[in-house]
């Protein structure tokens, strides 16, 4: 499948920036332009995100050959993944799949484990109920998922994927069916085998239960070549609450 990507900067080494599950290549741009002074950054929507391309198919194969087909398609010799959450997983299935084709991986609050689905189930079958035809305003439908959905920062990040299309009438950018449908292929950890030797940062934050001191044992077991960093004060979504310190902490690691 062609992805649709932003890319910054003209620089000889790539780095490919993958995000997470309802996000897009625009929630990178910020730090997208950052990174562009020392590389050729690649901000890329995957398959059901974004402006990539609608499919029923949804697992980690599927999108880690999209990954693959873009690196090919656009002659990328051995780029720099970062993957943040769904991104992170995808990355490690990369790293797994296509190990000589990866020179660095950073990996943005995900571990290599399965993790229950069903709050983002929920979220899906929230928006789904929502008749975007009812609504002329975005702050209308703001309201309508408030009266569910509590948190502004998940309203807020969720309402970003809503644009209108050729009838002018308001639409989700990300697969909402298909999400529906395939959601649960993406617990699935079972690419997770052998050792990766690529040399790999997990960078998690403080205030997150992504990456617990559980996980550390199997993060070290599979990745023989890997550092494990915790931005304090920073939640799942740590590149958009410490972009500073997250900025930082993947030059030092990049350029090292």
């Amino acid at each position: 499948m062609k992805l649709y990507s932003r890319i910054y900067g003209d620089n000889m080494q790539d780095l490919i920036i993958i995000h997470g599950l309802f996000g897009m290549s625009d929630n990178w741009n910020s730090l997208g332009r950052k990174f562009a002074k020392y590389y050729k950054v690649h901000l890329i929507d995957l398959r059901n995100h974004g402006r990539s391309p609608h499919d029923e198919e949804f697992n980690y194969q599927v999108m880690c050959e999209d990954i693959f087909e873009y690196v090919e398609e656009n002659n990328i010799k051995k780029p720099i993944l970062l993957g943040h959450s769904l991104g992170g997983k995808v990355a490690m299935k990369f790293a797994f799949t296509y190990t000589e084709n990866i020179k660095k991986l950073v990996i943005a609050d995900m571990a290599p484990r399965k993790y229950n689905t069903d709050y983002h189930q929920n979220l899906l079958t929230i928006i789904s109920e929502i008749n975007l035809k009812n609504y002329t305003k975005r702050n209308e439908i703001d309201i309508a998922l408030s009266s569910f959905i509590k948190e502004p920062a998940i309203r807020s990040f969720l309402l970003k994927n809503l644009f209108r299309d050729i009838n002018n009438h308001f639409a989700w950018r990300f697969n909402l069916k298909g999400l529906l449908n395939q959601l649960d292929n993406i617990q699935d950890d079972s690419f997770v085998i052998g050792v990766c030797n690529i040399p790999t940062n997990f960078i998690r934050g403080g205030n997150s239960n992504y990456i617990t001191h559980f996980d550390e044992h199997k993060i070290n077991t599979h990745f023989s070549n890997c550092s494990i960093t915790t931005i304090e004060g920073a939640g799942h979504w740590l590149h958009a609450e410490k972009p500073e310190r997250f900025y930082n902490e993947v030059i030092e690691f990049c350029l090292m």
